[in-house]
């Protein structure tokens, strides 16, 4: 079989095991309607059930359309998709989640969209979201984050349709803490979006928490960003600047004997406000440091630990 396909759809697969069955068979479905040169690249992150098993079996029906891969651990999703992105053959590559909110059915809709459009990445944005009320609030805040970062008014969802030559050019980055959207904004500004359904997750729950979503946000300001250490800085210009003027402001009354009796409030509020800034600023730095130096260390992205479907070394199946 030829290494040149026409689409590649990479999955990160998480603690998803129950819903893999119906994933693949509506992927299919959907994917043989378009071209018989597919493939469909399963990234096992880690997942604490039985997903690799099952994405095993599917070797005898999915045969040669199937490219399975496990990771040592679980890495993230952001870094799970990397790897994934790094063995997409296809001339477009789709990424999306495994929980089947993003319907397969909709591939079609990103992939017109982004010929038609001379797009090189292609949003699908729901109108409305099926999630709870504080993982919409999570990701609204990312997507604040992102748009003040990148000056780009698209929302960024895990459902994207990209050109390979995009796909491949991420992979200049090999470091910990990936944020994918803010690599693929840095590569291209051809981006675009359309607007797609959006379905309940058919089972389980989010392998996203409050602590994740507050990770990725980090990972976005610290990585592709100057603005918290700026922010900082702005902070500590104001807070010397109120001391300044309030130190003048007292000097004045010291002088014209309008203190009657000398206090401590003011000297209280002084060094917990400045104190406060103070630990901000370390924190914020500290942020920055530590990640320079576990990636100085080079903590890896990920590790693979089992390939099935895909011989690296010449680009044919196994």
């Amino acid at each position: 079989m030829t290494t040149e396909l026409d689409l590649s759809i990479v999955v990160p697969v998480y603690n998803s095991a129950a819903m893999l069955d119906k994933l693949m068979a509506r992927l299919t479905d959907t994917l043989s309607k378009l071209t018989e040169h597919y493939e469909i690249i399963l990234v096992e992150d880690g997942s604490p059930d039985d997903s690799w098993a099952v994405i095993q079996a599917f070797r005898k029906t999915y045969g040669a359309h199937l490219v399975a891969v496990q990771l040592m651990r679980n890495y993230g999703q952001h870094n799970a998709l990397m790897c994934g992105l790094g063995l997409a053959r296809g001339e477009y590559v789709v990424t999306m989640d495994d929980d089947l909110q993003n319907p397969p059915e909709e591939i079609p809709r990103l992939l017109a969209q982004i010929k038609e459009q001379g797009l090189d990445l292609v949003y699908g944005c729901p109108s409305a979201r099926s999630h709870a009320p504080w993982r919409n609030l999570g990701a609204s805040v990312v997507w604040h984050f992102y748009r003040t970062v990148f000056k780009n008014p698209i929302t960024p969802t895990p459902f994207r349709i990209m050109r390979q030559q995009l796909a491949h050019s991420v992979q200049f980055y090999d470091l910990n803490f990936t944020y994918l959207d803010g690599l693929l904004a840095w590569c291209t500004k051809r981006i675009g979006s359309i607007e797609v359904e959006h379905h309940v997750r058919q089972a389980g729950r989010s392998g996203y928490s409050v602590g994740k979503l507050i990770g990725l946000a980090l990972n976005l300001y610290t990585n592709f960003s100057l603005i918290p250490l700026r922010i900082v800085s702005g902070l500590g210009f104001f807070a010397a600047l109120t001391g300044f003027l309030t130190g003048a402001y007292y000097l004045f009354q010291y002088l014209a004997s309008n203190i009657a009796v000398p206090g401590f409030a003011s000297t209280v509020i002084a060094i917990l406000v400045l104190g406060g800034v103070q630990l901000l600023a370390l924190g914020i730095m500290g942020e920055y440091l530590g990640r320079l130096h576990l990636n100085v260390n080079r903590k890896p992205q990920y590790v693979v630990r089992q390939l099935d479907g895909l011989d690296r070394r010449s680009g044919d199946w196994a």
